[in-house]
């Protein structure tokens, strides 16, 4: 190393890192999916902003945060405008958030949100299809990894709170890719336990602690979604915490919001358990010895009763009630045929008065009274016409040419009959015939 090179601290050389970068860069806007947004008690929030290639840690001071209206949540898509900087304790280089607006769903959201349509279209969510988790199992199967916190909760509740329950762990990984088959291959062998040599399980968990929605994306799958809904054994999902939801969660017969909270539904607290059976022993207690009394009461009762001294008067009363109601049945009965027979009767009555026979005699008489009718109709019509007909016929005798004739008026023609009105209409020699009141006159013209 030469004598005069500079040597720099770590926290020199990530100052004027942060500088080159504030310096260079200064506010930008940046488009990607949200994940692992956290907000603090402060109300300060952080996430990542990341796309298929990369990645950038993202922080939201209270103030920023307190002006901004979009919300954010993972797997939304938005749009951030801030300042890149660094944090220098990290040694990271991040996005200092001034202003957010949302773009859409990321793809992951996406997909989740259209499986999820998909799957409750088909029925998988309905509550008709829940099974009830046994209350008190005596073999609990668990479905997570060997090595994380989970399985540590879960174990230790189930062994302080329920000793006697036989657990069977199923170590499978939680995330990555192909860790939903292991899952699923899982579910296959415990829902045929007996064909493996392995107990039959009560319940099976299927569970893992909490994380990003890419870490929890293997419970989104839809082949573990089916493979949970066909497994014959109720299924407890108990995926993150207590806001994540999964897609295995909406199939399944029970969401537990944690993996412990999934344990101390299975398993009631001893203590507990023996508060309870020791109330239902005193009650039952309580029960049988009011039983007993109520027994011997009646023995007691029987023993001063007709029963021991005069039997055959219980047998009077009980011939004297049968009496009584052999004569109850009787009116009843009588009743009722009287009821029938009434009904019978005006039944009858409404046949007889539709019997083909009469609808026939109507539908004659009806028949015979619209023909009368109609022949009155026409004559009187006939009768009305030629009275009109008479009218017009004297009419036309004293406009027509018979009555001017009979006036002294006349009329000549020509040979053809046509009437002449003009003297030079008639050539010489020409024969004329004149129409008089009785008879005509033929002449010839000069």
């Amino acid at each position: 190393m030469p004598e005069d090179a500079e040597i720099l601290s770590v926290t020199q050389l990530t100052r004027e890192i942060r500088d080159v970068l504030e310096g260079h860069i200064g506010s930008v806007w940046v488009e990607g999916e949200i994940s692992n947004h956290r907000l603090q008690s402060s109300g300060h929030q952080y996430f990542t902003l990341k796309d298929a290639g990369a990645q950038l840690s993202c922080v939201m001071f209270r103030g920023a945060a307190a002006r901004s209206s979009a919300r954010i949540q993972d797997g939304a898509l938005m749009q951030v405008h801030g300042e890149i900087s660094v944090y220098e304790p990290r040694g990271q280089y991040q996005m200092v958030v001034k202003q957010v607006q949302a773009k859409g769903k990321g793809s992951l959201q996406e997909r989740f949100e259209a499986l999820k349509r998909q799957l409750h279209a088909e029925g998988l969510f309905d509550k008709e299809n829940k099974r009830p988790i046994p209350r008190f199992p005596r073999v609990v199967a668990l479905i997570t990894s060997p090595t994380g916190a989970a399985i540590q909760d879960m174990l230790n509740i189930l062994t302080r709170r329920a000793p006697w329950v036989r657990v069977l762990v199923f170590p499978v990984r939680v995330q990555g890719q192909g860790a939903e088959l292991e899952i699923v291959r899982a579910l296959k062998v415990l829902g045929n336990a007996e064909e493996y040599g392995l107990p039959v399980p009560d319940t099976i968990v299927v569970g893992r602690g909490g994380g990003s929605l890419e870490d929890l994306w293997c419970f989104n799958e839809e082949v573990l979604a089916r493979a949970i809904a066909a497994c014959p054994i109720p299924i407890i999902s108990a995926v993150g915490h207590e806001i994540d939801f999964t897609i295995a969660d909406f199939v399944a017969d029970l969401r537990a919001p944690t993996p412990s909270a999934a344990a101390e539904l299975l398993a009631p607290d001893a203590s507990e358990l023996q508060r309870h059976f020791e109330s239902i022993a005193r009650t039952l207690k309580a029960r049988v010895s009011t039983l007993l009394d109520h027994h011997q009461h009646v023995i007691d009762l029987t023993a001063k009763g007709p029963l021991l001294h005069a039997p055959e008067r219980l047998l009077q009363q009980a011939e004297q009630s049968t009496d009584e109601a052999e004569s109850r049945l009787r009116d009843a009965l009588r009743e009722r045929l009287q009821t029938l027979t009434d009904d019978l009767t005006q039944k009858q009555h409404v046949l007889a008065a539709h019997h083909p026979r009469v609808q026939l005699a109507e539908a004659v008489h009806r028949s015979e009274s619209l023909s009368q009718r109609l022949r009155q109709s026409v004559l009187h019509r006939l009768d009305r016409l030629n009275d009109r007909l008479e009218a017009r016929g004297e009419l036309l005798k004293h406009i027509g040419p018979e009555s001017v004739l009979a006036r002294g008026f006349s009329y000549t023609t020509n040979a053809a009959g046509r009437v002449l009105t003009d003297a030079a209409e008639v050539s010489e020699g020409e024969e004329l015939v004149t129409r008089l009141t009785k008879g005509t006159v033929r002449s010839t013209a000069k």
